[in-house]
């Protein structure tokens, strides 16, 4: 019982390291790509190869990882984020716009097997604990909250070319990552577990219910909130606020996407992961709303909570939902199409992010997601009626 609680801790731990890079990419990637870029409709190119190179190994990182395990993978992953970070430093002092989307392309490949440290957290424990852990190990994250944009804004000037310190401390944080996880422990059970067990035809398993309306509500809800961090950094700019403001913008989107992980479990216990993911659903009308009503600092602010807490009741919500609905033989699979769809997603709002921006302004940006919005309702409300009458029948 000690070592699962140990474990989820690691993961936690290792969540939270990489977390920082993310949201510290997030929060300097626009810009950095705003001072090479060849023309603004290319600003955020760089943050959209980060959700390319995740797209792309996504599917073979789940694989290889059922093959040799999580620690390995997972290793392996950390190590091409110090490589991240090296790149996109010489990308800087070089001048290089291509540089630089290659080294956001090694943070995606980070990220493809980073995706996976929720997947560990529901293996590593009991069953009764599993949404709990799911929780804890985003709730790692937090700490992302306060040094993401932190590490951000001070290596940005910590030398004299633009943003090379903030890749530094990418590669400081990701060296981190490696060393934490060698302490990591999964069950062998598990593994041999996953290998010796019959499979279900892939088909099958993406086919369900449940399995469809988790990802689209899932990968919706990442979708909708990279577009909105991706842009915020570049809108704030252009209604004259500074780095460190648009910085104290982003650390409140954070709290906002990972402090209600300590107690999203506990509710999705207590009222099931379809009403969370509904309330998510709200959350993000709600951040559509305050973007409307004005671009003043505190609305900004506003407005990113939102959508960070929309974020995390789809997210956690949908993750809980997912893993109702494959054996420990199908999980390879069945979780790389599930997180391979979702960066796709995140691969298209994080590549329209600038031009949407430049092309129609913060509001009418935002305004344009209000459909796509109100849709997410339709599946989860059905869903949700189709599990009730399945019940009654079997009953």
């Amino acid at each position: 019982m000690g070592n699962m609680y140990r474990q989820v801790l690691i993961l936690a731990g290792s969540q939270a390291i990489f977390q920082t890079i993310s949201i510290l990419t997030m929060t300097i990637g626009g810009l950095a790509g705003e001072l090479l870029a060849p023309s603004p409709s290319l600003t955020t190119l760089p943050i959209a190869m980060a959700s390319f190179g995740t797209a792309v190994v996504m599917f073979p990182a789940s694989l290889w990882m059922a093959r040799i395990g999580r620690k390995k993978g997972f290793q392996v992953g950390a190590l091409a984020g110090v490589v991240a970070g090296l790149i996109s430093m010489a990308a800087m002092m070089l001048h290089s716009f291509v540089l630089l989307c290659i080294g956001l392309f090694f943070l995606g490949i980070y990220q493809a097997f980073a995706q996976f440290y929720r997947f560990a957290a529901s293996e590593v424990a009991l069953p009764a604990f599993r949404s709990k852990a799911i929780s804890l190990v985003l709730a790692g994250g937090v700490a992302a909250a306060l040094f993401g944009p932190f590490l951000a804004r001070e290596g940005s000037t910590l030398f004299t070319v633009p943003y090379v310190g903030s890749f530094l401390f990418m590669a400081v944080m990701a060296s981190l990552g490696v060393l934490l996880l060698s302490r990591l422990q999964v069950p062998e059970q598990i593994t041999e577990q996953s290998r010796t067990l019959t499979a279900r035809r892939w088909q099958t398993v993406i086919s369900q219910p449940a399995y469809l309306v988790s990802l689209f509500s899932a990968a919706s809800g990442f979708g909708i909130m990279v577009l909105a961090m991706t842009a915020t950094p570049l809108a704030m700019r252009h209604h004259t606020f500074d780095l460190s403001q648009s910085a104290g913008v982003i650390q409140l989107h954070v709290l906002g996407m990972f402090l209600p992980s300590f107690f999203t479990g506990k509710l999705i216990e207590r009222f099931g992961a379809i009403a969370i993911m509904l309330t998510g659903v709200l959350l993000m009308l709600g951040y559509v709303a305050l973007t409307f009503i004005g671009t003043s600092w505190g609305l900004f602010a506003g407005a990113l909570i939102l959508v960070g807490m929309g974020w995390n009741f789809l997210y956690i919500g949908g993750t809980s939902l997912l893993a109702t609905t494959y054996t420990p033989a199908e999980k390879g699979t069945a979780q790389a199409v599930n997180d391979m769809s979702v960066f796709i997603f995140s691969l298209l709002c994080s590549l329209s992010a600038g031009s949407l921006l430049n092309a129609y302004g913060w509001k009418a940006m935002n305004l344009m997601l209000l459909p796509w919005i109100l849709c997410l309702s339709i599946p989860l409300i059905w869903l949700a009626w189709w599990q009730k009458r399945s019940y009654v029948l079997v009953d």
